[in-house]
């Protein structure tokens, strides 16, 4: 290993012991980003406004203690990373008492309760499994809370320890509450913002009424607040637009057609939440999907701060300097404002939610290592660590918001990257799309014959195939989806949607390789001369093909009885094949003829296998046991482990060390102790 690698074990030290939050220490890898995300919640602890919490789509809750500068990790809710934490409530007679409201995309959620400052959290037990999309407190009691879920309003008496049912039960009309909000004065004042337009209860819930006079018929009420100074004045924001009432409720004014609010577009927007300015009512904010807006004038007229790719969740204007606005926002995680919100930078140093999916390092540069994500479009992609994975730095440009499923590098140093969309390749920092180059079509070559045709000619018994790899060039316009490369020699082949690929010009020119079917080929692995791939065909179920000759000639290889779907593969220096499927991990030395399992081994839905050959062995990540990674020897078949703390994706090596994907919590490292005299030899 490289000096820088040492120096940089020393570093990681220092953050591990120094800087990451204490109470996460528990668990055995330290996260490491990349910074950002989807961010859904803030709330302030009401008795140190630079005390903030901050609240993920994948259950976990971050702290601030410097205004929202910098994040920690606090504590994972409801241990489950699918957890939506929609609203976050700090009481003010209290501040260790915290109240959380969320819930499940699928289904599902809950109440969660918090009596040491987010440390530690219980689940409340008569909300177990209700979809809570609001939450809020009374003013004048904060004992009060109200609860919006998908079958109803609920209120709680006690802080949060007990709940009962206050909206009719089967209402209806009072269900998917997805706003909430109380009279500054009178608790038993109530408003609920539905799917289907607001309702208005004045005696705790005995009676409601609809409010939707002036609102535009099935209007999506996403947020409403009140005038904590004139309680009559009332805004709601619906799918239709932003509204406003002088009397309470009685009546509305805004949204679109002829009361249409000034500056708010009537488009595909939403806006999920409205924000008075604590110190200037009559300034409020609209975080909108299509950016944030504001007005001065209290709706009269609006004005949009950010550009319309921003989508807002949820706003913060600090109580103690308004012209202090932070956003928590989908993809780009928290957005700072320093000037009361006339612009925005990103604030997410500790806040990292990303679903990574690729992971290559540079072969010429032992710190250098490449990180592909999904569902974050512009803000995602790809993202690159010349510090061994200490911090990371954006590199997307050119890959146009396409979600990146594979990683490799092509004999030349020239990294790849395969998308939903195409194979891109990395030159001076800019991503160029393989084929847009007209100087890399191939012209005068047949096309390759059809998925039908290439089966019709196919022998049915397994024997090797004799054919030439190279048939036709991917030309200009190739669209498939790119899931893995595997280098051999001077090629390079590639796993997609359209069928497996080869490049002998380190990616700049692609052909079909007509040897085997164009399925769909999921996995590709490589290591000296064979190459495996494997397909997931028609019928659901899975290919395996292996080429001992670099990709010259093929074979069709019988899979263990037992496994229908492989979910992994990888390929050793001594020309073994592994692959994984939901039963376990099987290896063949003999070409497929026969296959056996690592002894003393169980695992389930195995979703990763990697060879590592520095250390001549394979790592294997499952999603039972999820946080356990396994490292098995080539040789032995021996196994070590190490249970991680986090639900992986997948681990890979760095120098000495590991680094693993999690499912939705970026990068986590393994603490790993380098003697500091060894370090001062290098």
């Amino acid at each position: 290993m490289n000096c820088r690698l040492h120096r940089l074990h020393l570093l990681w030290i220092l953050l591990i012991f120094g800087f990451v939050c204490p109470r996460a220490r528990a668990v055995s890898w330290f996260p490491f980003g990349p910074d950002g995300g989807d961010a859904r919640s803030f709330a302030a602890d009401p008795r140190d406004h630079a005390h903030l919490f901050l609240g993920a789509a994948n259950g976990w809750i971050y702290q601030s203690r410097d205004g929202g500068q910098k994040w920690e990790r606090l504590a994972l809710v409801g241990k489950r990373d699918d957890l939506v934490i929609r609203h976050i409530l700090v009481d003010p007679a209290n501040p260790n008492h915290l109240v959380v409201g969320a819930y499940v995309v699928s289904d599902g959620g809950g109440i969660y309760i918090s009596d040491d400052a987010g440390a530690t959290w219980s689940s409340q037990q008569e909300m177990g499994g209700h979809s809570v999309r609001s939450l809020t407190f009374a003013p004048s009691d904060p004992k009060i809370v109200v609860a919006g879920t998908l079958d109803g309003v609920f209120r709680s008496a006690d802080g949060g320890e007990h709940w009962e049912r206050i909206s009719p039960k089967d209402s209806a009309e009072i269900h998917e509450v997805e706003s909430l909000a109380i009279d500054p004065a009178d608790p038993d004042v109530i408003y609920a913002g539905t799917w289907h337009l607001a309702w208005k209860t004045s005696d705790g819930g005995k009676h409601w009424a609809s409010m939707k006079q002036g609102i535009i018929e099935d209007s999506d009420v996403f947020s409403i607040i009140v005038d904590p100074k004139q309680p009559n004045v009332v805004y709601a924001s619906a799918c239709s637009g932003i509204y406003k009432s002088l009397n309470a409720g009685g009546e509305f004014v805004g949204g679109v057609g002829k009361n249409k609010t000034q500056g708010i577009p009537s488009t595909a927007r939403r806006t999920r939440v409205l924000m008075q300015d604590p110190n200037s009512l009559d300034t409020v904010f609209a975080g909108t999907t299509e950016g944030l807006y504001r007005t001065f004038d209290a709706g009269k007229y609006w004005m949009q701060t950010t550009n319309s790719d921003v989508i807002v969740n949820d706003v913060y204007v600090d109580p103690a300097n308004s012209k202090h606005v932070l956003l928590a926002t989908d993809r780009r995680g928290v957005l700072a404002s320093e000037d009361g919100g006339d612009s925005f930078v990103p604030s997410n140093s500790g806040f990292s939610a990303r679903q990574i999916t690729a992971f290559t390092g540079d072969a010429q540069h032992a710190a250098t290592v490449y990180l592909g994500v999904v569902n974050d479009k512009d803000s995602g992609g790809v993202f690159v660590s010349h510090t061994g994975g200490l911090s990371w730095l954006h590199l997307s440009d050119g890959l146009d918001g396409h979600d990146v499923f594979s990683l490799g590098q092509a004999s030349d140093g020239t990294i790849l990257a395969g998308t939903e969309h195409g194979i891109y390749r990395l030159k001076d920092s800019l991503w160029q799309r393989v084929g847009d180059d007209a100087k890399a079509v191939v012209a005068g070559v047949a096309p390759p014959e059809t998925k039908t045709a290439r089966r019709a000619v196919r022998p049915a018994t397994k024997q090797v195939v004799k054919a030439h790899v190279a048939t036709a060039p991917v030309l200009k316009g190739f669209d498939g989806s790119v899931y893995g490369f595997a280098p051999t020699g001077e090629s390079l082949f590639a796993a997609t949607s359209l069928g497996v690929l080869r490049s002998p010009s380190s990616g700049v020119t692609w052909s079909v390789v007509a040897a085997i079917p164009m399925d769909h080929w999921r996995f590709i692995a490589s290591a000296k001369t064979v190459v495996a791939a494997a397909s997931l065909n028609e019928s659901q179920k899975s290919v395996l093909e292996i080429s001992t000759d670099g990709g010259a000639n093929w074979k069709t290889v019988a899979l263990p009885e037992k496994v229908t779907q492989i979910s992994a593969l990888a390929v050793d220096a001594q020309g073994e094949v592994w692959i994984g499927d939901r039963d376990g991990v099987y290896v063949s030395g003999d070409r497929g003829a026969t296959w056996q399992s690592p002894a003393n081994m169980i695992v389930r839905s195995v979703n990763s296998l990697y060879y590592d050959a520095q250390g001549d062995r394979v790592l294997v990540t499952a999603r039972d046991p999820a946080t356990v990674a396994f490292a098995i020897d080539v040789k032995s078949k021996g196994a070590n482990s190490w249970d991680t703390g986090w639900k992986l994706r997948f681990v890979r090596p760095v120098g000495d060390y590991l680094e693993a994907a999690t499912m939705f919590d970026g990068i986590v490292v393994q603490p790993r102790m380098v003697d500091s005299a060894d370090v001062a030899k290098h």
